[in-house]
């Protein structure tokens, strides 16, 4: 059965938990996460997006935002992700999800 669509709301803030398959390091040196941190500025930019907080740890992350509009966060948390497996993927040479 496939789970329900998740329901957000414009201007609400949002606990996003973004995290790596079966928990595996998604960030191997200091320079991940200043990529990391680099693309989620971009996003934000880019999708209206306003970032509270965030905790960044080897297998996940912790994000506090608050989308402009609730269709938005969708899209900013793919270009995060894709941006940064990409990055990761080309760095290491792998071509693994993240």
């Amino acid at each position: 059965m496939p789970r329900k669509p998740r329901f957000f709301i414009d201007k609400l803030p949002v606990h996003i938990v973004h995290r790596s398959p079966c928990c595996e390091p998604v960030f191997f040196e200091d320079q991940n996460y200043a990529t990391y941190i680099h693309w989620l500025k971009a996003g934000c930019s880019r999708y209206g997006i306003e970032i509270h907080s965030y905790c960044l740890m080897s297998n996940h992350g912790h994000i506090l935002l608050t989308p402009e509009k609730a269709e938005d966060l969708s899209c900013f948390m793919q270009y995060v992700g894709r941006s940064y497996a990409l990055y990761v993927n080309y760095k290491y040479g792998t071509s693994c999800t993240l």
